[in-house]
């Protein structure tokens, strides 16, 4: 199968440091893929250049066969190139339902028509509510943002991604920050994604990397150290050194 996405050779330094050092990786349409790695080894840097939030110094990003390496972030996301943030970025005072809306409209170059008339576009209502459905937030559609708890404001965040028709979805730490108890809800998010949408997860929680992943690619010192199965990633020695440790001993023994 002919790959969506593919990063050939990509730098980056900042004032000589390699953040990026030669990295390569591709993505199928329907791939699962946990992009793992110490604190500090690039790992959202390396979804700022494939995104076109910061620029390589140099190397190539395709989507679908396309180089895309110089379009601006807005054009890569019409292309269907969709990242979510570490951090939410998410408007406290607008509810679930006009974020969706919002989204819809601006995919659909119709952003212009958002406050006060997308009640009256069933086709965006429509979909704006499949989406909060989706995501278990329905009941939620008309509270401020604010007003949510912060695992459903995640949840938020990959509805949003969702409605912008996307064909690989970068998510970074979508479990970050939220309660322990609210994990199941990120992970049956995850498990109801698109079976065709290439989807690549940065995450530090390992117990959610093997459930969701198919195939681990581990980063360190902006170099790609691994690129393989999770059966096989605790059981390599540079991926033990450079960022497993225990965790990777623990699992040999249960």
């Amino acid at each position: 199968m002919s790959p969506i996405f593919e990063v050939e050779k990509l730098k980056k330094s900042f004032g000589g440091l390699a953040v990026a050092n030669d990295v390569s990786l591709s993505l199928a349409s329907g791939d699962r893929v946990a992009l793992i790695g110490p604190n500090g080894a690039g790992k959202t840097t390396f979804v700022n250049l494939v995104t076109g939030n910061l620029t390589p110094d140099c190397g190539v990003v395709r989507l679908g066969g396309a180089t895309i390496t110089h379009l601006d972030a807005m054009r890569r996301v019409r292309l269907g190139l969709v990242r979510s943030f570490q951090v939410t970025r998410l408007f406290q005072d607008m509810t679930p339902q006009e974020h969706i809306a919002l989204a819809i409209l601006q995919r659909d170059g119709r952003s212009g028509r958002m406050f006060g008339s997308f009640l009256a576009m069933p086709d965006v209502m429509s979909e704006t509510n499949d989406h909060l459905s989706t995501l278990g937030l329905l009941e939620l559609a008309d509270r401020k943002v604010r007003e949510i708890a912060y695992g459903q404001q995640r949840l938020l965040e990959i509805a949003l991604a969702l409605a912008l028709h996307p064909k690989v979805l970068l998510l970074d730490e979508p479990a970050a920050g939220v309660p322990q108890s609210d994990t199941g809800r990120i992970e049956q998010a995850l498990a109801q994604l698109p079976a065709d949408l290439a989807v690549l997860m940065i995450e530090h929680d390992m117990d959610l990397v093997f459930r969701f992943a198919s195939r681990v690619v581990v980063l360190a010192a902006g170099q790609i150290i691994f690129d393989g199965s999770p059966a096989d990633v605790t059981r390599d020695a540079h991926v033990r050194e450079a960022y497993l440790g225990s965790y990777a001993n623990a699992r040999s023994v249960t």
